[in-house]
């Protein structure tokens, strides 16, 4: 089962090694791994997807409260949190192929933010399904480069 995983910690150094190594040490896979600073510029919060059993999550949660500079921990359940993520994709394009990429980023809402001869670079936000659908499209035409930032939530 998918878990998404909110942790608030201080800005410190080592956090982040610290909180991604007590994961790693309970038998977690890493899926997605987000940080970032918040509003308040001595906090960051830091997203995890992971896959596990509700057993081994719990006990997890419970010794991430426990570290050092950790402030908060919230496990979002399915449908308890607005989920997103950023891609910058890189693909193939002529003067064939052109318009027919450009209406694809236009159906998903994405933002051309290049353009050259032969290339252009499209940046895309939303839900996972959505940007495996806009990645599966741009597939065909051949991607050259993709950047994709991880899953960040906050709770309904």
């Amino acid at each position: 089962m998918r878990h998404t995983i909110s942790v608030l910690v201080e800005n410190t150094f080592g956090v982040l090694a610290r909180v991604t190594g007590m994961i790693s040490g309970r038998g977690f896979n890493i899926d997605s791994l987000n940080v970032a600073p918040t509003h308040d510029a001595s906090l960051s919060r830091i997203t995890i997807v992971l896959k596990g059993d509700e057993a081994a999550l719990s006990l997890c949660t419970k010794q991430l409260r426990k570290l050092v500079n950790v402030v908060d921990v919230s496990d979002f359940g399915e449908g308890q949190a607005v989920a997103r993520e950023l891609v910058l994709v890189k693909v193939r394009a002529d003067s064939r192929t052109r318009a027919e990429l450009l209406q694809i980023a236009d159906v998903f809402r994405a933002k051309i933010v290049n353009l050259s001869v032969d290339s252009l670079i499209i940046e895309v936000t939303g839900d996972e399904a959505k940007i495996n659908a806009f990645l599966g499209l741009l597939e065909p035409f051949g991607i050259i480069e993709l950047a994709r930032t991880g899953q960040l939530a906050l709770k309904r």
